[in-house]
């Protein structure tokens, strides 16, 4: 498989052939493990916004969306997907049977099936799957003029454009996230190749890039930080008299996320008299655990999990809460949140927050002007902020009226995308298309490059 050779055979189109299947040039490809996700929004809302920038992106997924229908999310993109594992690996064997491949890629299949000691080198065998990906959208990309790949989360879709750089010599850059740099993996790439070898790597905190950079000095000057967007349009206003005393908070039901501090807050609110009805929106591991610990304290009268809801429905919640509260902590195992995307939801419809002191929680809001931080781990600070809004009904509009304003300076999803699709163009040397240079005048000026 030469460079000029072509692709092995075009990927399953989400919809429609996408814009560079049909004659454009590709700028960069996006490669995601799963798209689109309904627990991975902002990475949505993202690709549409760096398409309406005219950055022309190839947008190829791995695997296909499996979210339950009433929560898909309905992307109006051009999205490829992947063959299957079993035929992508009957095509990658195939090209290898006929000499198709550079000697470098036969050696690395040659030692993954032939051989212990590929292995021993690279570890689980569960994570090959990686480099027949690579070998199969190496063609692809070539095809349309990609050199350079991004990635969200140092996983799949990483480590895949890791051997896309080891074997076929493109370049990629990756976004970190969370756990998935927070916590290391034994998969064949780690988290330290994963790093040395990108071409840039973006963390949504300045916590997270300086914790990168420490944690791995070889970084150091390729780490930048840019924050998760959201399309501000879509959120609601908070409601004129918002529901007195609701309570709302969402997310996945996991430890990170620290709602059995909330629990136990509610539980110190009832028996200080304090009226509360608390609404958990999400669903996870812990559902059982949570209810478990609901039913004992006899708090099902005000605590209530409400299973997981489409983005429609968490809007209209957030919009009717007297006060958002996602009570962060920092896991046994070293996972934490970092930037999560349900506080700038929360922010954008005016909702008070009350979050803890946690990675980049504090870069978010500021305690006393958009919302309160506590300590994590601290269910009686909680519980005091919880009483602190409920109780000031002005105080608490300030801040939600004060979150709203931040959120459009931060978190507007035009503006960081802008700052990756800098990046991409600075740090990764794509060649911005024309349709990106109309509408972005800044590209062709003499400050930019």
């Amino acid at each position: 498989m030469s460079d000029s050779s072509p692709s092995l055979r075009s990927p399953v189109p989400a919809r429609n052939a996408s814009r560079s299947d049909a004659g454009g040039s590709a700028s960069f490809a996006y490669l995601f493990a799963q798209f689109p996700s309904f627990v991975k929004t902002f990475v949505s809302r993202e690709a549409v916004e760096m398409v309406k920038q005219g950055m022309n992106p190839w947008l190829i997924s791995l695997r296909k969306p499996d979210d339950p229908a009433d929560l898909a999310e309905n992307v109006e993109l051009d999205v490829s997907y992947a063959p299957e594992r079993t035929p992508l690996r009957a095509e990658v064997n195939a090209a290898l049977a006929a000499g198709k491949f550079p000697l470098k890629t036969n050696i690395a299949f040659h030692w993954n099936h032939r051989t212990a000691f590929f292995g021993k080198i690279f570890g689980k065998a569960a994570d090959s799957h990686r480099i027949f990906e690579a070998a199969w959208l190496a063609p692809q990309l070539r095809a349309r003029g990609i050199r350079h790949v991004h990635a969200h989360f140092g996983g799949v879709a990483a480590r895949t454009a890791w051997w896309l750089r080891k074997l076929f010599d493109f370049q990629y850059s990756f976004t970190g996230h969370a756990n998935d740099i927070f916590c290391e993996t034994n998969f064949p790439v780690s988290h330290g190749d994963l790093v040395r070898d990108a071409q840039f790597i973006v963390t949504e905190t300045d916590y997270a890039r300086e914790w990168v950079e420490k944690k791995y000095p070889v970084t150091r000057g390729k780490v930048f930080r840019v924050f998760n967007g959201i399309a501000l349009a879509g959120f609601p206003s908070r409601a004129l008299k918002p529901e007195a005393a609701k309570v709302v908070s969402v997310g996945r039901l996991v430890e990170k996320k620290g709602f059995d501090d909330l629990i136990e807050a509610c539980r110190l609110l009832r028996a200080r008299g304090v009226k509360v009805s608390c609404d958990i929106i999400g669903a996870g591991p812990l559902e059982q655990a949570l209810r478990a610990r609901i039913d004992r304290d006899q708090l099902g009268a005000s605590v209530h999990l409400l299973g997981p809801k489409s983005q429609a429905e968490v809007r209209r919640h957030l919009a009717e809460a007297a006060v958002f509260v996602l009570a962060c902590i920092p896991e046994k195992g070293g996972g934490s949140d970092n930037l999560p995307t349900v506080i700038m939801e929360a922010m954008a419809c005016g909702a008070p927050v009350i979050s803890t002191r946690l990675a980049g929680v504090p870069e978010m809001m500021r305690d006393g002007e958009e919302g309160l931080l506590v300590a994590p781990r601290d269910p009686a600070a909680l519980a005091e902020a919880m009483e602190k809004l409920l109780r000031d009904e002005a105080l608490a509009a300030r801040m939600g009226v004060r979150g709203r304003a931040s959120a459009e300076e931060k978190f507007s999803i035009e503006i960081t995308t802008r700052s990756l699709k800098y990046l991409l163009i600075r740090k990764g040397g794509i060649t911005p298309p024309e349709a990106a240079m109309e509408a972005d005048p800044h590209l062709g000026s003499a400050e930019f490059s």
